[in-house]
């Protein structure tokens, strides 16, 4: 691959060519980059050991980073509760390194100065402080954990013991998230006051999280937590100020109690023929290798049936939020939709952006995605944004790249600590509290972080 520019890492992302009328393309000179790992040999590569081998770790953070960066890392260990399962992750990402059953002797033996964790969500915390305490900086998946005592206790580990927490939020890295991030920056709608967004889960994505672990409210914080600190760090990276109060509702009106008929999991079904939920977990030869094979040794179903008695998570949501710098939000979660995507608006003193973005597309013929600039009293401009080239919208990628490429720039401040994990997580938690006692919840009472009217960034 050809050596770039020390002064950017990452070549730009190109633009569409030719324009429509009233259509405004990407400028080619904006650094929206397209994912390139540099090939210089560093003085020495970086001792990774990776603890929780399932789709996401052996996936994301595994065989990709093994096979893009190898000039930059090595992995020296990995680390599962279920032996079969670590073994095969070792075969699966093609490294030479030992594999754990032990998370003490992992890093006692294998002295890791980087661990990723991507553990079930009410596991993070221990693996982040343990981790930090043995001298590992940390790589965690979202969300970084799941309530305000263990968010606390991770904040204080990380000042007791001045390693550092990165926390992958991969969906600022997508063109169009930067693109809507680039015109709030440019007050091209005046100043920011109210947010409007809506996120729809379709019935297979979002079904997914009520056949797994996630449907458990002790292990995944919920949906407000799990999979809404995505949205809610989009949305304090594009407001650039700090969640300060939330309002919520929420129920279970589809999945878990509410089906027609249940099983444990959907191989042992006797409804597989009336159920548009039936998931044959058997004709992906990847997933019935990692899991069907190794329940033995844990007893854990990928197939689980959606409709179990035991699903406590709620599967439609809503909630109010208020910034410090006054904007206000309007947000909601679907898990049932008939696709997958999501809407935003910001509306401003000057304008207002809108976005549709639809994930789940019927058609690979648009390639590209479209945000609409309205300005008082002037034409509306069509914004159009190509499709990144890896996953979540082109972010994965580039998020690695920033990780494992060292000196990479951050020109959008994409990179997320602990203080930012925090913050996204804390939302969700608050709103878990507000549908409790039925009234707002300040987020400042639930840890030592202090919200503040202008977003906090340090360089990671």
């Amino acid at each position: 691959m050809k050596k770039e520019s020390n002064s950017m890492s990452r070549r730009h992302f190109l633009a569409l060519s030719g324009a429509m009328a009233g259509t405004t393309l990407i400028n080619p000179s904006s650094p929206i980059y397209a994912s390139t790992a540099e090939t210089l040999q560093p003085a020495k590569k970086t001792r990774i050991a990776m603890v929780g081998t399932g789709v996401r770790g052996t996936g994301m953070w595994g065989r990709s980073v093994v096979q893009s960066y190898p000039n930059y890392i090595e992995f020296v260990g990995l680390c599962d509760i279920n032996p079969g399962r670590v073994v095969l992750a070792k075969e699966t990402m093609g490294v030479s390194c030992p594999t754990f059953t032990d998370f003490e002797k992992m890093m006692k033996e294998a002295k890791p100065e980087v661990l990723i964790v991507t553990t079930v969500d009410n596991t993070h915390d221990q693996f982040i402080i343990r981790g930090m305490e043995l001298g590992a900086d940390i790589i965690v998946e979202k969300p970084m954990t799941t309530d305000e005592k263990k968010m606390q206790a991770i904040i204080d580990a990380e000042k007791r013991t001045g390693k550092k927490c990165r926390v992958t939020f991969n969906y600022r890295y997508s063109p169009h998230r930067v693109k809507m991030w680039e015109l709030l920056r440019a007050g091209e709608i005046g100043e920011l006051t109210s947010v409007d967004f809506h996120w729809y889960l379709d019935t297979s994505h979002g079904a997914d999280y009520f056949r797994r672990w996630h449907r458990l409210v002790e292990k995944s914080g919920s949906l407000w937590v799990h999979k809404a600190s995505h949205h809610f760090d989009l949305l304090n990276w594009w407001i650039d100020s700090d969640p300060e109060s939330v309002y919520a509702l929420g129920e279970l009106n589809f999945y878990g109690k509410n089906g027609p008929f249940r099983a444990v999991n959907c191989r042992t079904c006797p409804h597989t023929s009336q159920c548009s939920f039936y998931f044959d977990i058997m004709k992906n030869e990847n997933m019935k290798r990692l899991y069907v094979d190794n329940e033995k040794y844990d007893g854990y179903l990928r197939d689980g049936c959606v409709f179990k008695n035991d699903v406590d998570i709620y599967d439609k949501m809503a909630a109010t939020i208020r910034y410090k710098n006054g904007v206000q939000v309007a947000y909601s979660l679907t898990t049932y939709s008939p696709y997958e995507g999501y809407r935003i608006a910001f509306n401003g003193t000057k304008g207002r952006i809108d976005a549709w973005i639809e994930e789940s597309r019927p058609t690979k013929d648009v390639n590209f995605d479209e945000i609409v600039l309205f300005k008082n009293f002037s034409k509306r401009q069509y914004i159009q944004i190509p499709h990144g080239t890896s996953g979540h919208g082109g972010g994965d990628a580039l998020l690695k790249d920033q990780i494992f490429v060292p000196n990479t720039e951050d020109p959008y401040k994409q990179a997320a600590g602990i203080r930012d994990g925090a913050l996204a997580c804390l939302v969700g938690i608050a709103a878990r509290k507000s549908i409790a006692a039925g009234a707002p919840v300040m987020i400042e009472s639930l840890t030592s972080i202090k919200p503040q009217a202008k977003k906090e960034y340090k360089r990671l």
